[in-house]
């Protein structure tokens, strides 16, 4: 299903995770779902933009199967486009790099990863503090090391993958089995709280975006993690 969440903002709900097209002097596609979402995911693109074909750029917020398993069909329907990624989780995307067997989500990863090829497309690195057209980006690792989050100051929007997700209209940190390192991911959404700029519109990997105070429901989510660390320390 396509809703139109604000002008020229597009969310394509794909059962169980999100993609976004944002459109203004160039159209950006945020993810790009599972294999077998890419009919719908074509379907929903050609009646917001007419087309495949009309895309620039793909920003990849981070490699999890379920967020870039449907690039190569894309590719295969006719995207011809950019693909952006941050620069730790570029190898994994480019499959020079295999995820870690140790790791609890790493060793889930690699049983993925097999059914999944690197991209033909050309693959460009980001970090903290670059751009990439109108996009902000901002590293936030934990849920995966090169995890991207990306803010388009000018709306304001924010495309955060999965460094929260939505539940009962609340944000918050995916738990720990999901993380490569939980700590990492709780600090890394404190952090984007901090330097990021005001946003009204936020767009995570998994459950509703909100399009009003979105800022403010990620402000909570950071500041529920202060007070349940600070009831850990004092029990």
């Amino acid at each position: 299903m396509v809703t139109r969440l604000v002008d020229d903002v597009w969310w394509f709900d794909l059962q169980g995770v999100n993609a976004y097209l944002v459109v203004d002097d160039t159209v950006t596609l945020v993810d790009t779902g599972m294999p077998w979402h890419a009919d719908r995911l074509a379907d929903g693109v050609e009646r917001a933009v007419g087309g495949l074909d009309a895309i620039d750029r793909v920003l990849i917020t981070h490699f999890d199967f379920d967020h870039v398993g449907g690039l190569n069909a894309l590719i295969d329907r006719g995207l011809d486009a950019t693909v952006a990624v941050g620069v730790d989780d570029e190898p994994y995307l480019a499959r020079r790099q295999r995820p870690t067997w140790n790791n609890r989500k790493g060793l889930f990863q690699r049983v993925t990863d097999v059914v999944r090829s690197a991209p033909a497309l050309p693959v460009e690195t980001v970090t903290e503090g670059g751009s990439v057209g109108p996009f902000d980006v901002y590293h936030t690792p934990g849920h995966t090391p090169g995890h991207t989050a990306f803010v388009h100051e000018e709306r304001p929007l924010a495309m955060i993958g999965d460094l929260v997700r939505e539940s009962d209209g609340v944000f918050e940190v995916p738990p720990w089995f999901l993380n490569y390192d939980q700590d990492q991911a709780e600090e890394s959404l404190r952090a984007f709280v901090e330097r990021a700029p005001e946003v009204d519109v936020v767009c995570q990997g998994h459950g509703t975006p909100f399009v009003e105070d979105g800022g403010e429901k990620l402000a909570a989510a950071a500041q529920l993690l202060g007070e349940t660390t600070l009831e850990t320390t004092n029990v």
